[in-house]
């Protein structure tokens, strides 16, 4: 997923784009309004994060420019500018959503997963990647041509990862995605369940970014 952060504050503008490249998010960013409009206009995003007190030309203005070009790039508002007013107008002016800062994190993160997902198409039923086959109507996996008996939750999990190929997911994202929301997350519970993923598919399939989570590296095929 590729991420254009416009934010002219450096010591931030630095932290999120770390903080998403640590989660497998291509970041470009520019530092003004008029900059990060010209990259909007020329490359290719999945998602812009937008300040709105820029130099130049404000957030505001490049959303809206942005929508009289109709560039339809999903825009998430990131601002010190919290009162109502200015949410509403920002939502109004086609923004998916509007965060305040300061925000944790972990819920910024979050917020773009809501908006990955909202564009993510829904028919697709099997994957393939690295010599594992996944079959999600049939409930099927195979790997390296021989069928891997897993459990419901084990599927959940080799699903999410699968479909996240390339992208390291969080052990908290894994969490909200595969367990219930009051998951305690000092437990060992993700830990001990992607080492009997590990252990079925018998290769070093699933690999680990220590202190930030797990990931699949190959070329997905999905049909």
């Amino acid at each position: 997923m590729k991420i254009l952060l416009i934010e002219d504050e450096p010591k931030l503008n630095l932290f999120i784009k770390e903080g998403l490249t640590q989660h497998g998010y291509s970041v470009d960013t520019a530092t003004n309004g008029s900059l990060g409009l010209e990259l909007a206009s020329v490359g290719k995003y999945d998602l812009v994060v937008l300040d709105v007190m820029l130099p130049g030309q404000n957030g505001f203005e490049v959303l809206d420019s942005m929508r009289q070009f109709k560039i339809n790039t999903p825009v998430i508002i990131i601002s010190a500018l919290n009162n109502t007013e200015n949410v509403v107008r920002g939502l109004d002016a086609g923004a998916v959503d509007y965060i305040k800062k300061p925000f944790e994190f972990e819920e910024f993160l979050a917020r773009i997963r809501t908006v990955t997902r909202k564009g993510e198409p829904k028919s697709y039923t099997f994957y393939k990647v690295g010599g594992l086959e996944m079959d999600l109507l049939a409930r099927k996996v195979q790997f390296q041509n021989e069928e891997i008996n897993l459990t419901n939750r084990e599927f959940l999990l080799l699903e999410l990862l699968v479909v996240n190929c390339n992208r390291i997911v969080s052990k908290t994202e894994i969490a909200e995605r595969v367990w219930e929301v009051n998951f305690d997350m000092g437990s060992n519970v993700i830990e001990v369940h992607l080492s009997q993923l590990r252990r079925k598919l018998k290769n070093d399939f699933i690999h680990t970014k220590v202190g930030i989570g797990y990931f699949i590296e190959g070329s997905l095929l999905k049909k």
